[in-house]
């Protein structure tokens, strides 16, 4: 078992994941709506952060009956916990919104540096008012949101149904590594580096896209396929 505690690992090859269902998520969403709505503080605008923030957004619109949605996009992970080093914007506000009531939505906070600069940069737009929202934020974080349906004491990495296929794929090849392994031994690794258990079945499905981009070659063995990666070096 992965050992938890309540902030991220130094060593990222290994830590426990949450792999969350759309009925999980789907709940969450609706805690934190009426967190807002009970705060009698309603926006007149929300903006949600591409990319982890666009279902969290679109829930909390139709639970608050609300129509005004646009959006920016903030990069900071590239995928499967692969932090970089700084949280950039890549896609910035097609809207004014002086003088607006903004309500700014993600999924999560980690490292809260997405929000913090989401929040710098719609500043300089001169809103009325920035709050902030997440189905979940981690004690790590260095950015508390305004709103939060859970707070996550001890640290794992989430998974939202939204991103699952991306980030299983993007752990796949991290397991990969510099190797060659049957699925088996891919389905293993899974479960004792990230505590996720998976389907051969499932597994094969994002093996067979990762082949067919180019990431991985496919080999036939004996009695299971074997995986390695593109050009590696006997």
């Amino acid at each position: 078992m992965v050992a938890v505690s309540g902030y991220p690992p130094a060593d990222r090859t290994s830590f426990k994941c949450d792999l969350m269902s759309f009925k999980e998520s789907y709940n969450l969403a609706k805690i934190l709506a009426r967190k807002i709505k009970d705060s009698g503080n309603l926006p007149d605008m929300i903006i949600a952060i591409g990319r982890g923030g666009y279902v969290p957004a679109r829930l909390i619109c139709d639970f608050l009956l609300f129509d005004n949605l646009t959006t920016i996009k903030i990069e900071h992970y590239k995928g499967a916990a692969d932090i970089q080093e700084m949280a950039t914007l890549r896609f910035p506000l097609s809207v004014d919104i002086s003088s607006k009531k903004i309500l700014v939505v993600d999924d999560v906070t980690d490292t809260g540096k997405t929000l913090r600069v989401a929040v710098e940069y719609l500043e300089s737009l001169k809103p009325a008012e920035i709050k902030t929202a997440v189905l979940q934020h981690k004690i790590c974080s260095d950015f508390v949101p305004d709103y939060y349906a859970k707070k996550i004491v001890k640290w794992r990495w989430i998974i939202y149904p939204w991103a699952a296929y991306e980030d299983l794929a993007g752990f796949a090849e991290n397991i990969i590594g510099e190797r060659t392994l049957t699925t088996r031994q891919i389905c293993n690794e899974f479960d004792s580096r990230y505590t996720i258990s998976l389907k051969q079945s499932n597994l094969t499905e994002i093996l067979e896209d990762l082949n067919a981009r180019g990431s991985i070659d496919h080999i036939y063995g004996d009695e299971d396929a074997l995986w390695r990666k593109v050009n590696l070096v006997k």
